[in-house]
Order: structure tokens, then C-alpha cells, then sequence
């Protein structure tokens, strides 16, 4: 079994890799097909997400990954923004 990316005793430890994957999927396509301010928040929801889980690493991230991880938040704001 592979090793957690950042070791710790977090809220999101214990969740399965597979199991917040197909959330963030789940949400992502209900935002995109169901548009309009529902859709928009769903995907705002992800954007939260991102911004918390930014926050969080920011300090262990290399900045290439710093630099992906804020264009996927850029993204993901540009489509929400589109949905409207």
C-alpha cells in the first residue's frame, strides 16, 4: 500500500483515496450538467475545497506544485463562472 502523500492525523486521513476522488467527480459533473446557481455552487464547493487544502500544504508544496494546484483553482473558478 502506498504511503499518504503528507502524514498526519487529519480530518481527511482516514477517507479513502477512491472515496473523495469520486466526490470531487460527482460534483464536478453535477455542477457542469446541472448550471445555473446550483451549479455554480457545487463547483464553488470544489473551489472551497481546493483553497483549504491549499492552505493547508502550502508550506511543504515545491513551488511548481504551488503553481499547479492555484491554475486548478483558477480553473475551476473560471468554470463555475461560466455555469452561471
Amino acid at each position: 500500500m502506498k504511503a499518504p502523500l503528507l502524514t498526519g492525523n487529519g480530518p481527511l486521513a482516514k477517507v479513502p483515496p477512491a472515496v473523495a476522488f469520486l466526490l470531487v467527480v460527482g460534483l464536478f459533473v453535477g455542477g457542469v450538467l446541472t448550471k445555473g446557481p446550483l451549479g455554480a455552487a457545487l463547483l464553488g464547493l470544489i473551489a472551497v475545497g481546493v483553497v483549504v487544502l491549499l492552505a493547508a500544504t502550502w508550506r511543504v508544496l515545491a513551488p511548481g506544485q504551488r503553481f499547479g494546484r492555484v491554475l486548478l483553482l483558477a480553473l475551476v473558478v473560471v468554470i463555475a463562472v461560466s455555469v452561471l
